[in-house]
């Protein structure tokens, strides 16, 4: 592995995390309404629940797909259902989540949070099988290490730039009038229930 190799896996995992999904939504709706530290608990779960993706890259994406096949439809159904779920938690809201105290965690916890919702989409360890690879060269060294290695680095891009959704929603959610805050969360609540119908109505790849 070069350093000029390192930069463009940075570089090109820099492109894609800046485009926001499901998992950023939940990261600035929870910081929102709950400060960084509840954003930043989702961006651990987030990082968490990507590592195991990566490693069944790195053992052999097709023995993962053939056993868990079966699986992963479940799996969306049920990630897309939670997603809808917080969503409509969110449009209930009356913007009381202004109020100091008035937050309360979700009953998992906003760490396993994140981990549920990166797993909501088994469509991301799809991506990693595609993506990772490219960068991988047999004559640089073990492509198990260099798998690993690359995928570190999307989590460590991945982290750097989620945190900052965090702790700027988190900044900004301080200054929110009640109003406001109830403004924010319905419309973080309408994106997360089109993101989970969209995960449920997508095909099976």
């Amino acid at each position: 592995m070069t350093l000029s190799t390192l930069l463009v896996v940075a570089l090109a995992s820099f492109v894609i995390i800046i485009v926001p999904g499901p998992t950023v939504t939940v990261i600035i709706a929870n910081s929102l309404r709950a400060g960084s530290r509840a954003g930043l608990m989702n961006v651990a779960g987030t990082q968490a629940g990507l590592f195991p993706m990566i490693l069944a890259v790195a053992f052999g994406l097709d023995t993962v797909v053939a056993v868990m096949a079966e699986w992963f439809f479940w799996i969306k159904l049920a990630g897309a259902a939670y997603l809808i779920w917080i969503g409509i938690s969110l449009l209930r809201s009356d913007g009381r989540l202004a109020d100091p105290g008035a937050v309360k965690p979700p009953r998992i916890g906003y760490f396993w949070q994140g981990v549920v919702v990166i797993w909501s989409n088994p469509k991301a360890l799809l991506f990693f099988g595609a993506f990772l690879p490219q960068f991988v060269d047999p004559a640089a060294g073990d492509p198990f290490v260099q798998t690993v290695v690359f995928g570190m680095i999307f989590m460590a891009v991945a982290t750097v730039f989620d945190s900052l959704y965090a702790l700027a929603a988190g900044g900004a959610g301080s200054a929110l009038t009640r109003n406001r805050v109830r403004l924010v969360e319905k419309m973080s609540g309408s994106l997360l229930i089109a993101g989970g119908v969209w995960m449920a109505l997508a095909r099976r790849a």
